[in-house]
């Protein structure tokens, strides 16, 4: 396989530009292009805020902080790109516009890798003549900070595309599962939003205040859940007899409980409660201080454990 060395933003947002920095680490040169007036001095001010989180988390050796530019169109930002990561808009006439038009201006055996959070490959598949390069490479935010890239292909995706795109995240540092249905939301965000459907239910029915609730998450079964999966976890709940014996015991129970979810919506009266909620235990800090205490939390988390999965 050729290495990808030159990469190509679309969209800096805050996912955009959190991939711009860690290619950067990784050592790649990196063109970015994003309609905002402000996209260069944004993305800069980004990548200076992550740098250190980088430099502690051992992904810099290779870095080249300099290798940037900002280019004035989309077109200019895929020319001669190996790898392009897209990030515009979660909608598709933006996204089928975008492929559209870069179509014709990519290089042979590139790749378009969208970090679509909810749309299918399929769908986005529609928005191309020849849909080859295109791969769904979903992230969780913030890119630099979380390992996970959930994949997808099919096959209408070009053969080898999967596994040099599989090559190049976990070069960079990055975790990759490949999802072989494709599902809205992938695998990840259905997750989350199985158990805050849950958190959301037991705010509304008064069982515990938002914030017991999100303390409930952090204190205990998230702990665990950093370490290893769910199920996995409960393989290990019933010693020497394994998930087996551990199903054996708790069926009952589990199937009760599953019985026994809700199923909230978030209507205006839900979204209050829980916005009265989180502004209860912020304690008057904004979510620019959250963010940053959350990265530095997710950044010591991923210090203290990355070596213990090599």
């Amino acid at each position: 396989m050729t290495e990808i060395n030159h990469t190509a933003v679309l969209g800096a947002g805050v996912i955009g530009a959190s991939w711009a920095a860690l290619f950067l680490a990784a050592g790649r040169s990196v063109t970015v292009f994003d309609p905002s007036p402000t996209v260069e001095s944004d993305v800069r001010d980004y990548i200076e805020k992550a740098w250190p989180a980088l430099e502690e988390l051992g992904l810099t050796t290779r870095a080249t902080p300099d290798a940037i530019r900002f280019v004035a169109s989309v077109n200019e930002a895929v020319r001669d790109a190996q790898f392009i990561q897209e990030n515009v808009p979660e909608r598709l006439p933006i996204k089928h516009a975008t492929y559209k038009e870069i179509e014709a201006a990519l290089a042979p055996d590139v790749i378009v890798s969208s970090s679509t959070s909810g749309l299918t490959l399929e769908a986005l598949q529609e928005g191309w003549q020849d849909p080859s390069p295109l791969i769904l490479g979903h992230p969780f935010n913030p890119p630099h900070l979380i390992p996970l890239v959930e994949l997808t292909a099919n096959t209408a995706t070009k053969a080898d595309v999967l596994d040099r795109t599989e090559a190049f995240y976990e070069d960079i540092g990055k975790v990759t599962i490949r999802i072989r249905k494709g599902l809205p939301g992938h695998v990840a965000n259905r997750l989350q939003a199985a158990v805050w459907r849950e958190a959301v239910h037991m705010a509304i029915e008064g069982v515990a205040s938002v914030e017991d609730i999100d303390k409930a998450m952090w204190a205990g079964p998230g702990l665990r859940w950093a370490a290893m999966g769910p199920t996995t976890l409960f393989h290990l709940g019933a010693g020497e007899g394994g998930l087996r014996a551990f199903c054996a015991h708790f069926k009952d129970t589990f199937n009760g409980w599953w019985d026994d979810l809700g199923d909230p919506r978030l209507n205006d009266d839900v979204i209050d409660l829980l916005v009265d909620g989180v502004s209860s235990q912020s304690k008057g800090q904004s979510p620019t201080d959250l963010s940053a205490q959350r990265d530095r939390m997710l950044t010591a988390l991923q210090t203290a454990t990355r070596h213990l999965r090599s």
